[in-house]
């Protein structure tokens, strides 16, 4: 089983920017089907980005040309730049192994997450 730790979370203002970092041990394989979700205290999670069968990122309408997701394997970690960040971006934010089933994102393990927060 995949051990994956968050971390990059902070204050920015609407507009800005933040990179996020989730580093991958453990199970190797399951570093390939890395994907993030959101969740705001007594909301549903909020899938946003979610590995296709190829290990290709597919990413939520919400995000999409705004946030990007990408990987360095050497380090077995993967990264979320989050650019044009909005008020409503505001979550804790998990990286975790999914795949998209059944026309959904299923995730399966997670880390402990990392709080995202825009206001000015």
């Amino acid at each position: 089983q995949v051990h994956l730790v968050e971390s990059g979370g902070g204050l920015v203002q609407p507009g800005g920017s933040l990179r996020l970092s989730c580093i991958a041990s453990g199970s190797t394989p399951d570093y390939y089907t890395i994907g993030w979700f959101r969740q705001v205290p007594g909301r549903e999670r909020e899938g946003i980005i979610c590995s296709s069968a190829s290990g290709s990122p597919m990413y939520e309408d919400s995000v999409k040309g705004r946030f990007t997701m990408s990987r360095d394997t050497s380090n077995f970690a993967v990264f979320l730049q989050m650019d044009s960040l909005k008020p409503e971006d505001k979550a804790v934010y998990y990286c975790a192994t999914s795949i998209w089933y059944g026309g959904k994102c299923e995730y399966d393990s997670w880390g402990q997450g990392t709080q995202v927060t825009v206001s000015s």
